[in-house]
């Protein structure tokens, strides 16, 4: 469905977030990216929205054929959701008023200025529904708790009617009993739809037990690709190596100016 073909990312002075990476994602196929910080896991996912550009390669949806600026690329936004680390929610709207704004890609900017139409309201309700979550509809989101907000996160990216989901680390500030819940339910919906889901996470166990594959990334190269049964101690070996600081062109680490390859995603997807 989405497949990104020798796609290399460099930034200032060399640095390079991904190095000749070829995947494809199919549908109803959720994929766990892994990795340590900085090994090019949100590089990634970025790439899929092109919310960052590659510096070579290309990425090329089905039906749409490459994405490069205009028509087919903001299509592809549209159809793309993306459920955050830090829920980016807007805590003094309503939990159906947040979930709205999954719908204002479908709308030009004066149309969106007005209440969006019933069907929009609807389908956000459907959505709060299916996260088990219509009784807040009307709460401030900023009186729900971290995994209610995560799941408010969940019904704006139905709300989209998406063809994707993207999912940076949705689970790092959550509990284990939350954090399961929400991938659970990322998963349901992507099976329940038929769409492909790419989700980053940093513990292992989850990505055994959501994952139907598991791409391993260090340094900005894949070094794992394939089954949870078949990540073996090898595998995790290579996946959480730590790459030479000396060696020329080394991946981006975290710095006080910021990590580019680890910024998250951001709401330039859903517009």
């Amino acid at each position: 469905m989405i497949e990104l073909e020798d796609v290399t990312v460099s930034y200032a002075r060399g640095v390079a977030a991904l190095r000749d990476v070829s995947l494809s994602f199919d549908r109803r196929d959720v994929t766990v990216l892994l990795g340590l910080s900085g090994a090019g896991k949100s590089t990634l996912l970025r790439c899929l929205n092109r919310l960052t550009a590659p510096t070579a390669g290309r990425v090329i949806v089905d039906g749409l054929g490459e994405l490069t600026p205009g028509r087919a690329l903001r299509d592809h936004r549209r159809r793309t959701a993306v459920v955050f680390q830090q829920h980016q929610l807007i805590g003094r709207y309503s939990a159906l008023r947040n979930v709205l704004l999954g719908r204002i890609g479908y709308h030009s900017v004066w149309r969106t200025l007005f209440p969006l139409p019933r069907a929009d309201r609807v389908l956000a309700l459907e959505s709060l529904e299916r996260v088990g979550l219509l009784e807040k509809a009307l709460d401030p989101v900023r009186t729900l708790s971290g995994g209610q907000q995560q799941r408010v996160g969940i019904a704006r990216a139905l709300a989209q009617r998406p063809a994707l989901i993207l999912a940076d680390e949705p689970v790092a500030s959550l509990d284990p009993a939350t954090a399961e819940h929400i991938l659970h339910q990322i998963r349901t919906v992507a099976l329940q739809d038929g769409i492909p889901a790419v989700i980053s996470l940093h513990q292992v166990d989850f990505a055994r037990q959501f994952g139907d594959r598991i791409v391993g990334l260090c340094a900005g190269r894949v070094v794992f690709d394939g089954k949870p049964s078949a990540l073996n101690d090898d595998a995790l070996a290579r996946i959480y190596a730590r790459p030479d600081p000396a060696a020329p062109h080394a991946v981006a680490r975290q710095s006080r100016d910021g990590d580019p390859e680890e910024t998250s995603l951001n709401m330039e997807a859903v517009s």
